[in-house]
């Protein structure tokens, strides 16, 4: 990678916007992600979370503003975006008849890559699922079956990862065998943009975190610096740091007044 590329944002969102009819979903998004690092985009469901993923991973078009991801614009480089990158959503895409070996080298062919069966060795052993190569997927725990999913969406190493939600429904036990996953994602270089509802796995793993509330960035830092938007409580004589939920709360929550001005819509079943 040139110089002038390392110092570029390996994502960079400027004003970005996106209505569905009335419903205004994206009210101007700005944010940055450096390269190598973790970022979480925090929000509500109903926050425009998967709907901005959408817009970076090419499968929507925004009404106005720009996108680039890994120095590609989202609209007039579609292509080059589609193979930097790679998509884990909120549901696995895991074939639960062929095995965790098969699943792999399946994705792999598709990617045309040379070597299918090494690619898939390589990626059971980077993941912990040697041992399971050769069971059907459906065998697999919650966190095995999502460990295997993000597997094969890296055939083929793309520097830019997108995981919309990767813990939803999984185990505690599950989630950590994830967090683990992309804490070594990270360690190695990629630059993963992770959307999620839970306040303490963004206070886990992220470099930075943006807070998404109807459409919008409303705060933008490290946990040390969203902290800091809050006085510090003292108890007893005790003096006690406000937490990432804290700051959330404080952040997003309407005063009673306000609450009926503001619903927060979304399409049924769906995280806009």
């Amino acid at each position: 990678m040139r110089t002038d590329q390392a110092l570029q944002p390996a994502i960079r969102v400027q004003g970005i916007e996106k209505s569905f009819k009335d419903l205004h979903v994206l009210r101007g998004v700005d944010f940055d992600v450096r390269p190598g690092s973790i970022f979480a985009l925090l929000g509500s469901n109903g926050a425009g979370k998967t709907t901005l993923i959408r817009i970076l991973s090419t499968l929507l078009k925004p009404d106005s503003g720009t996108a680039s991801v890994n120095g590609f614009d989202v609209v007039t480089r579609a292509g080059d975006v589609r193979a930097a990158i790679s998509l884990t959503g909120q549901f696995t895409a895991v074939d639960d008849v062929l095995t965790g070996r098969e699943n792999l080298a399946l994705v792999a062919r598709l990617r045309h890559l040379p070597n299918p069966g090494e690619v898939a060795g390589s990626l059971l052993a980077r993941f912990g699922l040697a041992e399971a190569a050769n069971r059907r997927a459906a065998t697999y725990s919650g966190g095995m079956r999502r460990r295997l999913d993000i597997a094969m969406s890296l055939a083929g190493d793309p520097p830019v990862v997108f995981l919309d939600e990767p813990t939803t429904g999984l185990d505690p036990q599950g989630r950590l065998e994830v967090w683990r996953t992309i804490r070594q994602l990270a360690g190695q270089g990629t630059t993963v943009l992770l959307t999620t509802q839970y306040l303490d796995e963004a206070e886990q793993l992220a470099d930075r975190i943006a807070i998404l509330h109807r459409g919008t960035i409303i705060q933008n830092g490290t946990l040390a610096e969203l902290k800091r938007l809050l006085p510090a409580a003292t108890v007893e004589y005790v003096e006690k740091q406000p937490s990432l939920e804290d700051v959330f709360l404080a952040l997003v929550e309407d005063p009673p007044g306000d609450r009926q001005d503001h619903p927060t819509a979304s399409a049924p079943g769906k995280d806009r």
